[in-house]
């Protein structure tokens, strides 16, 4: 009960328009933190009204000294509301981004301009073109950036553009920036890394001209319009890549040999330490072989230092660190059933395996070459937690700097004596807080998300349990479950069940997941359980169980999902008859896979952004796990939805957004061509114009809102 006014009444229930119109729940994180000083300060950056303000804090205790800018100060209202900033390395210059228009999942352009804390004066970047990724040299001199596929750097002494590439073309060349499948499945968009002294770039260059397009109609217009891109399926061919060099003094461009295989990826590049050397991951097609090769960049001597080969696929990710001596560097591997952190020599000689157990590092935070200790955030308390950790990079004395259960995302200063952590659960908001790495003391409490807890104390939120079970196959699956509001064990209850199960994610993790949790809630308010269950396949648990659905997509996932239903059934509680399930993206696969297998025992099934079949997708990923169609086609073919859509009997609904880029509209297209022709009836949904994530204005409100009436009404 809450009380108004001094009269008691009942708790307000969860509304789909309290939840993605009046956004009523929404969590707040600290925005915008920088270090500086060597981390003696940091500063925030805050938006008020029509105008962001950066904020200067001095450590241990938060205390504003200083306000660096207020953009209400400055003459140019284009700049009032600055989204990005970025201090350069002597501190006197921010690059202020603002205007950004967003074009993929990581990729935008905007507008670049450097700010003088000493003058207040401003200065635009490529005249005050919009322009991609722009990035201060390490010295705070020079600032590169990409334009219509090429790339350039500005000296800010003189302002003198100076275009390093000049054969940039939509469609063809780029230069500087990812394609769209290295954007989207290796998870970066900028392709230029200075090197440590400023003299050179490093870039990544794309030949798509072999690449076949993609095409969208866009409407609005009194004609639709085509959107092109190019986007390599699976078993088709990819870009052209190549890597170059630039010396900023000569001006001068050298390409890298890459080898004599040109149907590779390179999905990650950095610089050593040493300002001559440039470090390469070199991975094979079928992603099964994994190399690091070290460019010597005024001889162009490569040199493999590192080979990594399995039998499925190499995980790729950002756990790669030269230390400061740049005698050794620190990768993450799977090679033990496990993923953790090893150390080798420069000549690639193993010196030592880091961390070691039967649990899975999630990230390499930081690596104190002072102390030879490394930061890092890790499974090892359960799957569904994330720990911060420091260890000795000798492998010993191992001790763990988070307790609270839960999440823990965290933030190191450059000197490794602060961490802000990003702490959450299942059940609570984020709560950011700065801390002293040494003492473990917390010393500044910079968001507790307050207002978002004291709402949720005024609705009727039932708070979600986790379970385990073991399958008929004798598997171990983890759970979490929202019991209808005023749960009464007598009584039998309708269940959702909510899926992803793609390969090394989880939807059972013991974080703060918000609109899909509070529109469960909303559901549990209307008297539905709720559960999701992680299928094999998916994270957290070593690579027995991630990767056990290699070469096979689609069938062990299933399988756990109606093990995971008929689980449910046991329960007096649960109306048997009344179990669907709903998915996104990879859900949408799995929960239409679970209605067409699993037609007995599921009542409906909600499918939003589906892939239908895996020939539809991208390269990259699908051939990761399936390799190409032409060496596994039954792997394409035997666990897609359209080949089996002619045993769909209960409720079953498809939603897609038309510009979709990434589950591209012809998944459901296609699904829907297969219903009809086995006469089945189904019902549908298109979003003109939205992407993948189906959001903007009211849209999400719109989903919603369809999504739980047809729950209402078929469930």
């Amino acid at each position: 009960m809450i009380t108004y006014c001094g009269v008691a009444q009942s708790k307000l229930p969860v509304t789909v328009t309290d939840v993605f119109q009046n956004r009523v729940f929404r969590a707040h994180y600290f925005g915008g933190l920088r270090w500086l000083g060597n981390a003696a300060f940091y500063t925030s950056m805050e938006t008020l009204g029509a105008h962001t303000i950066i904020l200067k804090h001095q450590n241990p205790d938060g205390k504003v000294v200083d306000t660096i800018l207020n953009t209400r100060n400055l003459q140019d209202s284009a700049l009032a509301v600055i989204e990005e900033y970025t201090w350069s390395s002597q501190e006197n210059l921010l690059l202020l981004e603002t205007a950004s228009e967003p074009i993929y999942r990581r990729s935008s352009k905007a507008r670049y301009d450097v700010y003088h804390l000493q003058t207040n004066t401003i200065q635009p970047i490529a005249a005050g073109k919009k322009c991609a990724y722009a990035t201060f040299s390490p010295d705070g001199n020079m600032v590169a950036y990409v334009r219509d596929n090429n790339l350039f750097v500005t000296n800010l002494q003189t302002m003198q553009e100076t275009p390093i590439t000049t054969t940039g073309e939509l469609h063809k060349i780029i230069h500087g920036s990812t394609d769209w499948v290295y954007e989207e499945e290796f998870e970066f968009a900028k392709a230029f890394f200075w090197s440590p002294d400023s003299k050179k770039i490093a870039f990544y260059s794309f030949d798509e001209t072999a690449v076949k397009e993609y095409n969208m109609q866009t409407w609005g217009g009194l004609y639709p319009k085509d959107y092109k891109f190019k986007y390599p399926k699976a078993g088709e061919a990819n870009a052209v890549l190549s890597i170059s060099v630039y010396d900023v003094m000569t001006q001068t461009t050298k390409q890298v040999d890459v080898g004599t295989d040109k149907d590779i990826y390179i999905p990650r590049m950095l610089w050593t330490k040493d300002a001559n050397v440039l470090a390469l991951k070199r991975l094979n097609r079928l992603q099964q072989k994994l190399e690091i090769i070290h460019v010597e960049v005024s001889s162009l001597v490569n040199t493999i230092v590192y080979t990594e080969r399995a039998d499925t696929y190499v995980e790729i990710n950002n756990d790669w660190h030269y230390l400061a001596d740049n005698t050794s560097f620190i990768i993450s591997s799977e090679m033990d059933g496990f993923r953790h952190l090893y150390r080798y020599d420069m000549n690639g000689k193993l010196m030592n395996q880091i961390t070691k157990g039967n649990w899975e590092v999630t990230s390499m935070v930081g690596v104190d070459d002072a102390k030879k200790v490394l930061y890092f955030t890790a499974s090892a308390v359960s799957p569904m937690e994330n720990h911060l950790y420091v260890i000795g990079l000798d492998g010993l004395h191992q001790s763990a700097l988070t307790s609270m259960h839960g999440s823990h995302e965290i933030e190191m200063s450059p000197d490794y004596q602060y961490y802000v952590d990003y702490h959450s659960d299942i059940n609570t908001p984020p709560k950011v807080t700065l801390f002293n790495t040494k003492k473990k003391v917390a010393l500044k409490t910079l968001e507790d998300n307050a207002q978002v807890k004291e709402k949720l104390s005024q609705y009727q939120i039932s708070p979600a349990q986790f379970f385990h079970f073991t399958t008929t196959e004798n598997v171990l699956l983890n759970g979490w479950m929202i019991k209808p509001i005023h749960f009464d064990s007598t009584k039998r209850y309708p269940v959702l069940m909510y899926v992803y199960g793609g390969p090394g994610v989880q939807t059972v993790a013991d974080e703060w997941m918000g609109g899909k949790y509070l529109w469960h809630q909303a559901l549990a308010n209307l008297g539905y359980l709720v559960v999701s269950v992680d299928n094999r396949g998916t994270g957290g648990r070593g690579t027995a169980f991630k990767k056990c659905t290699y070469g096979k997509l689609g069938e062990l996932e299933t399988k756990d999902q109606i093990e995971a239903a008929a689980f449910l059934r046991s329960f007096d509680f649960v109306d048997s008859s009344r179990i669907g399930i709903w998915g996104w993206s990879y859900g949408g696969y799995v929960s239409s896979l679970s209605i067409l297998y699993g037609n007995a025992i599921f009542k409906m099934a909600m499918a939003i952004a589906p892939v239908t079949s895996w020939r539809f997708y991208d390269n990259v990923y699908t051939e990761r796990y399936l390799k190409t169609p032409q060496l596994n086609p039954e792997g394409y073919d035997q666990y897609s939805p359209i080949t089996v859509a002619d045993r769909l009997q209960g409720k079953y609904l498809i939603v897609h957004g038309t510009s979709d880029d990434n589950v591209h509209y012809q998944n459901s297209i296609a699904m829907q061509e297969a219903l009809i022709k086995a006469n089945k009836q189904f019902s549908s949904f298109s979003y003109p114009n939205k992407a993948h994530g189906i959001s903007g204005g009211t849209t999400t409100l719109h989903l919603f809102t369809m999504l739980t009436d047809f729950v209402l009404k078929n469930l």
